[in-house]
């Protein structure tokens, strides 16, 4: 009963790391696209 238990544990905390890890690579492309959007921008501008 433990051990099965101690395996729930570990499969809900790679659960966790794994959408922890999907959240990041959202978010690092959000902040990609709005760097582009900036720079493109500030190259329209001429500054």
């Amino acid at each position: 009963m433990r051990l099965g238990l101690n395996v729930d544990i570990h499969k809900l905390e790679a659960e966790k790391l794994r959408k922890g890890k999907n959240k990041a690579k959202e978010d690092l492309g959000s902040l990609k696209t709005d760097y582009k959007k900036l720079h493109l921008s500030i190259r329209t501008a001429g500054l």
